[in-house]
């Protein structure tokens, strides 16, 4: 799969694509990852990107013709044919929420083309013409969107295969459908007694089932605390036995 990004920082992507265990994706190509510098698309000796508001207000707009300029030539670039272009992704805070299921739609896909805004924001013009969607890491607000871009990039490529050491790592991670959308169970290793606090008792049996009842009791106790929401959902979608209900009827008193 392949994503361009369009960024007016290019060199904040580098150190990231170069680091930690996703990098795997970015060297080999499983995820290419392609960086457009918007201000080779702009004209004027001060490749200028950006302009006052209309009807006044602080800070700058990102303007439409550069955008549209360097988007084209992604276009021409990728050589998709217009019924299968990639969509163009605008990270905003009037996006959807990304999320698990967003992710792993992503990551079974071909890509996209990223737009990492900065300033007030993006001449609305150029949204409407050719944003297909619009993402958001959440109800907070970030200087631009190489990092949101970034955190997108990196949550698709862990899910690649041979990316991760343990192929089945990523399927016990929180929100996976794995765990039936719970989140992960506490993690422990060496030493077994740290501070006076020790290693919980059944992790160190070798019973494999008696460390999975743990294991799936922490997730459950986890998720009921923080997000009960997720509970109900996989209650929902009856994906609790009676095991686990009885594990949460036990834990009624301390949520």
């Amino acid at each position: 799969m392949r994503f361009d990004v369009i960024t007016l920082f290019p060199e904040l992507f580098a150190p990231f694509l170069a680091s930690g265990v996703t990098r795997r994706a970015y060297a080999t190509g499983l995820v290419d990852v392609r960086l457009w510098n918007l201000r080779d698309h702009a004209e004027g000796n001060y490749r200028r990107v950006d302009d006052r508001p209309f009807g006044g207000g602080p800070g700058m707009v990102m303007m439409a013709e550069p955008l549209e300029r360097c988007l084209l030539a992604i276009r021409a670039d990728r050589g998709e044919p217009a019924e299968t272009q990639a969509p163009l992704v605008m990270f905003s805070p009037t996006g959807a929420r990304l999320d698990h299921a967003g992710v792993v739609a992503w990551a079974e896909g071909q890509g996209a083309i990223l737009l990492c805004g900065r300033y007030e924001g993006v001449d609305q013009r150029f949204v409407d013409t050719y944003v297909n969607v619009q993402l958001s890491l959440g109800d907070f607000v970030l200087s631009g969107g190489e990092i949101p871009a970034m955190a997108l990039l990196d949550a698709v490529a862990r899910l690649q295969p041979g990316v991760l050491n343990d192929e089945g790592s990523h399927q016990e991670d929180s929100f996976n459908a794995a765990l039936d959308g719970l989140l992960d169970c506490p993690h422990y290793t060496r030493p077994e007694a740290w501070r006076g606090q020790a290693v919980p008792a059944p992790l160190l049996s070798g019973h494999h089932a008696q460390i999975e009842r743990w294991r799936r009791d922490q997730r459950l106790a986890v998720t009921a605390r923080h997000r009960p929401e997720l509970i109900a959902a996989a209650r929902g979608a009856g994906l609790l036995d009676r095991a686990d209900e009885a594990t949460l009827a036990k834990l009624g008193g301390l949520l």
